[in-house]
Parts: structure tokens; sequence; C-alpha cells
């Protein structure tokens, strides 16, 4: 496999210009458009630099790596500014051409945001533990297939550090991330510092986390880290709706005359403040009762040299009304001569920690293979509707980092097999090509957790080697427990149940939706989930030796944006899930939410799998049976508003923090086979 060259991987997803040839250790993450391997790389520890743009940026690059930067030199990193990358088909601002040879490293690009992310693919190219600068060689032509690759967080709601957004946009801006949207203002707070309306942070218009707020000084301080690491700010003061900050302050609807001048007094402070191009208004989810409003507000706007960008569906533009629509819920639409932002099935709180991932990784960003003056790209927002105390579960909930990596590939290199409607969240069989592009991506992003993210919440593990069996449902007045109990050697390929046959179809992946949160929208395992019916999935795991393990184990992911009620006490959820191993059954953890009132100011707790600790579980040595029982009632039900019928189950270390080594998943039945049968 060594030597196996990755062209046809890079049909798939760079495009069908982009040729690639690459070992299978390749790292680089996102792939580029064009590379060849040569071999033949660089080595120095004394380099001399040339470089018409990003100097003292060069210059901490060669120092990071033990370097140190030299007149007398012989190896050189000579960086050139060009017209053109004349094979970029697109996005010239952000292509750029990378040679790493023997002696010297010579980068082309048109702009300075092209060198940065020519110096990105450079860092991921380092050989590790070598001394000074030690890079692969190769040759790289790359460029972004669309110019907006974004991140949201919904600051409005949870007030986020600035130090963890400057976390984020860093390691992020590492893998060619190249916008941070901030949504500032919400019903709970307006979190932007005013120096003319100073009552609008007081804590009693704050109704969540108050007294957390932005001064205009840190304001300022991360639009520079913004652009120190070349990626827009895009600040949003969300208008006339999601508002109720602003009216509890002013006691006037925005929409009101009085609320308009006071909103152009803070929309100068805004204005003053964020040295950007766009300012987002939002105008989503409300009734508009002047008409006047919004015409108004994006002229005013745009006579402070901002450009505007507003939520779709929202208030309805004609081309040359705006700058700019974010198209949100599958309501959103792109219009021609209006650039759009695609955030349709792009809402990370709603994501489970594996399933979605796949859907994300595969599906084409606005069902596009690559951006145009109409579809400018994506951004994967993070909305904090339901309270999370600790900003660092807002990152691992959410499996942010993994998703995040996800779409910095598929935005950079375009592409996709869908959007989001033929496979969705099913992993296909192995030796597809689909497969084989998903799993490559999971190695070089699993190599990133180690190397790149180490001690960041990232809770994502291998998944493309675990493997179930999974029944067609059965009505729930049926229990097949009595048709394969948990102690029983033999369990079959299919099963009867009043005189109807039930078979029996593999699945891959640890996290595994049957029927998706957004029903039939996005592809689960089922074709056609029914309320009220029973699945039941299993699989076989060895152990080369009896040890304790870790398992993450849910059956209802809880998404950040519900004010769903916990599990009932010594229940995995309200529908009767039930787990063994080896006919051993493992009860949930205690519950630390046992309220019984929705809110959504009530927090969760640890009610999804990779915010607790693994349960501890005994492997034996040898084969391991487990089993899952799954019943569904209703789809929607007075305890969980967006039932997910799913089930999260992987093998871990006992700290969460990486996949057991050594373990084999397999669906066939091994009772009375060895391993070395089954290889």
């Amino acid at each position: 496999m060594k030597n196996i060259c990755c062209f046809l991987f890079s049909l798939l997803c760079c495009l069908a210009f982009s040729t690639v040839t690459w070992a299978d250790d390749c790292r680089l993450l996102p792939r580029p458009q064009q590379i060849t391997r040569s071999g033949r790389g660089f080595h120095a520890t004394a380099v001399r630099i040339s470089t018409p743009m990003l100097q003292k940026e060069w210059e901490t690059f060669v120092a990071e790596r033990g370097g140190v930067v030299s007149e007398q030199a012989r190896p050189l990193i000579e960086v050139k500014q060009v017209a053109e990358i004349g094979e970029a088909a697109l996005n010239q601002q952000e292509a750029y051409r990378l040679t790493v040879a023997p002696g010297r490293i010579t980068v082309e690009a048109v702009t300075e945001q092209g060198v940065y992310w020519a110096m990105q693919t450079l860092a991921q190219l380092q050989r590790l533990g070598a001394k000074g600068l030690s890079i692969e060689g190769c040759s790289v032509t790359d460029w972004p297939a669309f110019r907006v690759r974004g991140f949201m967080q919904d600051v409005g709601r949870r007030y986020m550090s600035v130090q963890e957004l400057k976390k984020e946009i860093a390691l992020l801006s590492k893998f060619k991330i190249n916008v941070f949207h901030w949504h500032l203002t919400e019903n709970q707070s307006w979190r932007l510092q005013s120096k003319i309306f100073p009552m609008l942070n007081d804590s009693v218009n704050t109704t969540r986390m108050p007294g957390q707020y932005y001064t205009l000084e840190e304001a300022r301080e991360l639009v520079d880290f913004c652009k120190a690491h070349h990626v827009l700010l895009l600040p949003e003061i969300d208008m006339p709706g999601h508002s109720e900050a602003f009216v509890r302050t002013f006691r006037h609807d925005m929409q009101s005359p009085e609320g308009m001048k006071i909103l152009k007094l803070l929309i100068d402070e805004v204005c003053e403040t964020f040295d950007v191009p766009y300012l987002h208004i939002g105008t989503d989810e409300v009734r508009f009762t002047n008409p006047d409003f919004v015409p108004e507000m994006v002229a005013y706007v745009r006579s402070k040299g901002k450009k505007v960008i507003s939520w779709n569906p929202g208030w309805r533009y004609q081309p040359g009304e705006i700058d700019m629509t974010h198209l949100w819920s599958y309501r959103g639409k792109a219009q021609k001569g209006i650039p759009a932002i695609d955030s349709r099935f792009h809402y990370l709180n709603h994501f489970d920690t594996f399933g979605d991932i796949v859907a994300l990784y595969n599906s084409r960003i606005y069902n596009e293979e690559q951006g145009s003056s109409d579809v400018a790209g994506t951004i994967l927002a993070v909305w904090n509707d339901r309270y999370v105390a600790d900003e660092r579960n807002v990152v691992l909930e959410n499996n942010f980092y993994p998703n995040m990596l996800a779409i910095a590939e598929r935005a950079w290199c375009g592409g996709g097999t869908e959007y989001f409607d033929k496979n969705g969240t099913v992993l296909p069989a192995e030796g597809t090509e689909e497969f084989g592009a998903f799993a490559d991506f999971e190695r070089r992003m699993l190599w990133h957790k180690a190397h790149t993210f180490q001690g960041e919440p990232f809770a994502y593990v291998k998944q493309t080697n675990v493997k179930w069996n999974i029944t067609e449902a059965f009505p729930n007045e049926g229990d097949l427990t009595r048709s394969f109990p948990p102690e029983q050697e033999e369990w079959k390929d299919s099963y009867q149940y009043e005189g109807k046959t039930y078979g029996v179809r593999p699945a891959i992946g640890a996290g595994i939706y049957l029927r998706h949160v957004w029903g039939k929208t996005v592809p689960a395992f089922y074709d056609d989930p029914q309320e009220n019916h029973t699945a039941y999935a299993y699989t076989w795991v060895y152990s080369p030796r009896e040890q304790e393990v870790g398992l993450w184990a849910e059956t209802q992911n809880y998404s950040r944006s519900e004010p769903d009620l916990p599990p009932p006490t010594g229940k995995w959820d309200y529908r009767e899930s039930r787990i063994w191993i080896n006919g051993e059954e493992i009860l949930p953890p205690v519950w630390t939410a046992t309220h019984r009132e929705k809110s959504n100011e009530t927090v969760l707790g640890n009610e999804n799998c990779v915010s607790r600790p693994p349960i501890p579980v005994r492997l034996r040595k040898g084969w391991n049976k487990v089993l899952l029982k799954l019943p569904v009632g209703r789809f929607t039900t007075p305890e969980v508003r967006l039932v997910k019928w799913m089930f999260t189950a992987v093998f871990v270390s006992l700290d969460g923090e990486k996949a057991v080594d050594g373990l084999v998943y397999s669906t066939e039945n091994m009772d009375k086979r060895s391993l070395g049968d089954r290889i």
C-alpha cells in the first residue's frame, strides 16, 4: 500500500481538474489541487530568505522549526509575487505554487494570502523530529474551490473568551479556513461593548452570562489577530429580530423611529470599531412591521463604507440591494446576481459526533462542485440556544474541530458526491471510492488530532473499522432478545416475527443514525423509518488480551439547541434501549441532570457520551459480543423534541483520548473462529 498513488481519490476530492501523485502516508489537509512528490527534500538549519511579502512570518516559520535566518546561508527560501497562477481555475488571490527541492524552496503567489497558505502547506510537510527545516520534496499548485470557508460562534447566547476564539482562529487557519463569523448580539445579551450606550451591556439587560461582553479594544484586537492569520472577521449585529436585549435596554423596538435612530448610532460605533469590509445584519426569524427598516439600514451601513450580508430566509432582496446572502434552513435559496454562503445543513449544534461528519464530508456545497459568482462558499455554525456552562464543552460536544477539518477539505477541494440526499450519514461499503475517500480523510485528520490538536477537545476516534449488523425494524410488540439472547452463540442472517422475515444488513461507523434528526431530508440507515419499531445492532470485537477499556455509548445525542429532558434514572433514553457485552448488560451512567421541567437555561450535563468519562468495561481475550436493542416510539415526544433514532458504541481508552489499539470489529459470527481464521 505504501506506494499506491492517490490519483483516484483526487478526482473525487479535489475536482475533475486536480492531479495528485502522493504516497498513502500523505498527511496534508486539505489535500492540494495538484501535488507531485519528488523524493528529494529540503534540509537546512541555516537559511536565507528572499521575499517581498511576510518577511517576519517567514523568520518565525524558520525559528519555530529550530532553524536560523542568515544572509550567508546557501539554502534559500524564495518568494515571488506573480501576476497569476496559470493553472489555478479560480480564486487567484489565494492560489500559490510551491516547489521543495534540495537547497531551495520556491513560493509563487499573487497575494500575501496565497503566500500564507503556501506556508501552512510547508508546515504540514515538515518531517517530525528533524532539527531545522526538513521538508518533504514536492511540487504543488493549489487554489481553493470556494472563496468563503468559515465558522461561526454564537457568542450572543454563550460568551466565548477571547483567548478561546483566538485559539480556534489560529488552529483553523493552519487548514486554510479564512472566515470567522462573530454572532455578537442575541435576545439574551448584547455582547459588544457600547461606550455611547453603556447600559446596553449592563447585567440587568442580560438574561444569560451577565457581565460577559467584549470591549471595543478586544474587538479591534481580534480583528488584527484575524488579519495576521489571513482570516476575515465577519461581525454580525442581528436586526431587527433576535433583539430583545436591545428592547430591554431602550424600551423601543428596533423597527420604530426611535429604535432606528438609536441603532444608527450603534452602527456608527460598530463600523468605527471593525476595520473589516463586511457587516452581517441578520434579518432572520422576525415579523417586519416597518417596510423601510431593512433598506434604510442597508443603505446606512453602506454609507459607512461597509458591504452588507443578510440571512436568507430573511428580508427579500433583488440583485444590487445586498452584497451577499447567508442561507439558513432548507428554505434558503441562492439568487442569481447575489453571492450566497451556504449554511443550510451546517448547524453543528444538531450534529451527532460520528454520524453527521460522514454526510458533511461527502456533501457538495450548495450542490455545486466549485464556487462561482453566485455561490461564495460555506460557514459551519455553532448555535447555543441551550446553555452549555463549560466553553470547552461547546467545542467538544459540537465535534467542532473534526467537523471543521471536514469542511476545510471540502471547501478547498470542492467536489463531493451529493447534497446530503444520497447516502446522507451512511458510510458506503468498503472498497467503494466514497469509503476510501472518507477513510483517507479520517486517517489524515487523526494524525492532526495527535500532533496539531494535542490537548484540545477533539472527541473523534477512528470509526471506519467499526462494523455492525443491523436488523430490519420490528414492530415494538416483538422482543427479539428471545430470538438471540446475548449468551446465545448463533446469531442469524434473518429473523421471523409473526410470519414475516426480517433481514439483517451491515453498517460501518461508531455512530449510526437509524433515522436522522432531520427525518428523511438526510438519509440514514433505514430508507423508510417507521414509528413504534425496534432495531437490533450487533458486532463481534476481537481483543488481543483481556483488558479494561472505555466505552463511549449513547442512544440519543442531545442537541445543544433543545431544552430536552435528561434520560430517566437508570435508563439510556425514554425508549427502553439496552446494551449488552458478552451477555452482561451495560447500565447507563448516573445522569447529573435530573430536572423534570424543560428549559434552555438548564445546563446540559453528562447526557452526551463525549462530555463524560467513558464507561469502564472488561473485554476478554478473543472475541467479544456486543448487542444493542434500539426501540423507538414517536419521532417527537414530550421529553425530547428532536428524537435521534441512533446509537453510538465504540471502545476507547479509559481517558477517552483515543481508540483502543489492536481491536478488530467484525460482522461475522466469531464464536468458534480464531482471529487467524478471520484475517
